[in-house]
Parts: C-alpha cells; structure tokens; sequence
C-alpha cells in the first residue's frame, strides 16, 4: 500500500536543523529533552550546513566528500532535490559527521585503520590475521548471510568481521549494494562500515564494534541486570533518531527492511546504533514501494510486508513499533510460552495500550520487571508511538520522523493519529494481521512453529557484536 508523504517538505527541513545534537538525559534522568531544549538545538544546528557524498570507485574503494553549503536554505534544498541517485546528501553537523582525512585508500591496506578517515579495502590475509585465522573462540554472530567475528587493528581497535556465506542467495550484485549503500551512511545512531574484502571465494565487511551488546541482550538475556527506564528511553530515541535519517535524508531513501532488537547495538554509554544493512534496499522517490522476496524477521514483519512481499517506509516503521513494545513490556516478539492468542506481542498488547491511554495508567502493559520506577510522561509517549507505529494499514502509521519526534520532545504540534482512533477496526484489523502471519509462519518455517530469525538460529553467546548476520 502505498505510503502517505503528506506535509513531507516541511518535517524534512526541520529534521535537518535538528540532527546536531543527541538528546540528553533530562532531570529525570532519561535521554528525553523538553520542547524548549529542542528548539534550542535546532537554532543552534542551522548554525553549521554541511552535505556529504559518498562513492564506491571500483578498483580502488570508497571516497567521501565534504563541502560547507553557503546557498541559502532553499537553493540547498533543490540542489539535493536534483542530486545524483548515488549521493547520499543531507545536512549534518560535525558530531554525525565523519570526515574524510584524504584520498581513498589503496587495497594493500595503506591507511586503511583510521575510523574517521575514508573507507578501505583490505587484503584477504588481513582479515586472517585481524581474526586470528577467524578462529571459532572469535566468533560473536551468526545469522542466514554467515558468521561475524572480533578482530583486532594493528593499532589496537577492535572491529567486526562479517564473512558471508558462500552461496547464502547474497549475490555480488547485493554484495557490493550493500557495501554502496553502506559507505554513504555516517551517522552515530548507525553502525560504521570501516572497510571490506572481495575476492574470489570471499567476500568480508569490516564493522566498527560496538562493544555492549544488542538490546535483544539486555532485554531478554538470562542473568542480567533489569534495563531501567531511563536507558530504555535514550535507546528508543538514538534508534529513531538513526532510522530517521536513512528515511529522511539519504536521497535516494533506504529501507532497512530487518529493523529487530538483535540489530540495534549498544554502547558502553547504552547509546544506540542501528546494524546490519545487508537486507537495505535503496528505494527511488518516484516508486511508492518495492516489490521483492520476503527477507526480515518472523515477529517483527508488517503485515503487508509479510503477505506480499510490498515494501514502504512504513514497513520499518511497523517493526521499530515492536521493538518500542519490547522497551515497555519487557516481552519478546513472539513467545510461544504465552497462552494461546497472546503469542504474538502485537496482538496482546493492542487493547492493552488502548486501555492505557483512555485511563492514563500504564501498570498493565508496562514491563513487571520495572516495578513502576518509570516517568509517566515518558512512558505515555512511548506508548503512543508504539500504538501508532504497528496499526494494521501501512498508510495509517506516522513516518519515523513523526515518530522520533514524539519521543525525542514532548511536543503537542506532534501528531501521531493520522485521523485514527486508537483501537478503530480500520487502523489495527486483528483478524487480517493473524491470517498473515500464520500464514507466514507456514511458507518460511513449513509448520514448524520457529520464531527464529528467517534462515539461521541465533545464539547467544554473551558477547557484543557489530553486524549478528
């Protein structure tokens, strides 16, 4: 269904004056700033116009490009407007920015270990030695596409190795799109891409690591501590903050289209950073949706997305509204431990979060484990976007800048209904949504009743990781 881009010009602009500065923890302790604050940034950001262009020469790797725009606002904006479908542009500002420190590196590995410089191609042996002979002890991942593995610079720095599976249906073509999309993406709410191998029977991306995990780790891993609101809160909004951006500002726009608790990694500051772009599919404006094979998670797929392969903006945003049910609840996606309907975590907590917001009380969907040490304001923001993000009708959910908005500032201007009443059959039909995904859950597991990620199962084996594919 085709995605509404209703008043998009307008929330684009301010997007863009407002992506200098993280929100930082508040009073109360929570990375939620108030209305004043944020208009506070976004004064201050327009201060400092910076646009990027990011590409991949073949042969030699990948360049980025920095040029300080002095054209009024709305020259910027048709520039980018007519701007080449391989540039990446948005105005940035230094703190998500990463500069470019001189030519593209050479494949010998010249220069290929500094994270802020430009992106590099390394050498098959590198790789050896970065992994320690990709021993099985340094393997932190494994998903469909192959395994993910810790490795060392000469200087120190850990990285992530993803080694791709031979014959895992990545072809060089999605390879090297990947590497594309990748490398034109430099935000610190998204994942880092320091370099990458091809060669005959290898292909390899090297991640920045990310050293504390996933919040699928510290949501639902056995033995850990109890994640508190105020880290739910901040990570809920580097997320969005992250997604925004590849929505917003990447030209053309991309589609994670495998947005999960497992691909959103954490920091020892348990800020956020969105991973694994390797199911990313670059749509052009003039499309309203692209048609493909099913590739994402079972539990956190839309329904038009799970059904038919049809694919929009809104398809992310659906998952990342389970991933926000996952913050309040405490609960996993799909739980085949829960009485008989209550599998699904959309499915239990739609009346649930309609009931919250009529009576303004949130004990009931609220996660136990919390003991209600929560801010109300916060969580009744949460609880919106939430609801509003996994309704049933794709052009019936808000756009991840409406959403981030929401959380970020508690904004009454933000307006996340759509004209929809929360719990109206037309906005979360229960019926339909139920029929598409058993109907899902018997083409990608034949019965079988797996709620794992399509393709592969993923341990957890403790440790952090940068790309769990």
């Amino acid at each position: 269904m085709a995605a509404s881009t209703d008043g998009r010009d307008g929330d684009h602009a301010g997007l863009r004056a407002s992506f200098g500065h993280v929100a930082e923890p508040g009073s109360g302790g929570t990375a939620a700033g108030s209305a004043s604050e944020g208009l506070k940034r976004q004064r201050e950001d327009r201060r400092c116009h910076r646009c990027f262009r990011g590409r991949v020469h073949p042969g030699v790797g990948v360049a980025v490009h920095m040029r300080v725009l002095q054209q009024p606002e709305q020259e910027a904006q048709e520039q980018r407007r007519h701007a080449g479908t391989r540039a990446c542009a948005g105005l940035v500002s230094p703190d998500v920015f990463v500069p470019s420190n001189g030519p593209s590196s050479s494949p010998s590995g010249t220069n290929s270990y500094d994270f802020s410089g430009s992106k590099s191609w390394f050498t098959y042996d590198e790789l050896v030695g970065i992994t320690g002979g990709f021993a099985a002890g340094n393997v932190i991942g494994e998903g469909g596409f192959g395994k993910v593995y810790m490795g060392a610079l000469g200087d120190g720095r850990r990285v992530a190795v993803k080694q791709l599976k031979v014959g895992s249906g990545q072809g060089d073509k999605e390879f090297r799109a990947e590497v594309d999309i990748i490398s034109r993406i430099h935000h610190r709410h998204l994942v880092t891409l320091v370099g990458y191998c091809v060669t005959e029977n290898n292909r390899l991306l090297v991640y920045e690591f990310v050293p504390n995990n996933t919040l699928e780790h510290h949501l639902h891993g056995k033995g850990l501590p109890v994640m508190d609101w105020p880290k739910r809160m901040k990570i809920a909004i580097g997320a969005a903050r992250g997604l925004t951006y590849l929505h917003e500002d990447c030209h053309p726009r991309i589609i994670h289209r495998d947005i999960k608790s497992a691909n959103i990694l954490l920091d020892d500051a348990f800020d956020a950073k969105v991973a694994d772009f390797g199911l990313a599919k670059l749509t052009n404006d003039s499309l309203t949706h692209i048609s493909t094979r099913v590739m994402g998670t079972f539990g956190y797929m839309a329904p038009e997305y799970a059904s038919s392969g049809k694919l929009t903006d809104r398809s992310d945003v659906f998952s990342f509204g389970v991933v926000l049910l996952e913050l309040i609840t405490g609960r996993k996606p799909v739980d085949s431990s829960q009485p008989l309907g209550e599998e699904s975590l959309v499915e239990w907590a739609r009346v649930l979060l309609r009931d919250a917001l009529d009576m303004d009380d949130f004990k009931e969907v609220a996660d136990p484990a919390l003991e209600c040490r929560y801010s109300k304001t916060e969580m009744r923001r949460m609880v919106e976007a939430a609801a509003a993000c996994v309704r049933h009708s794709a052009a019936k959910r808000p756009r991840m800048v409406q959403v981030w908005r929401s959380l970020d500032v508690d904004d009454a201007s933000c307006d996340l209904t759509n004209g929809v009443k929360l719990g109206q059959s037309t906005a979360y039909d229960s019926s339909r949504y139920s029929a598409d995904i058993e109907l899902f859950r018997r083409m990608a597991f034949e019965g079988d009743g797996s709620t794992a990620e399509f393709g592969c199962e993923d341990e957890d084996d403790g440790h952090g990781s940068s790309a769990r594919k």
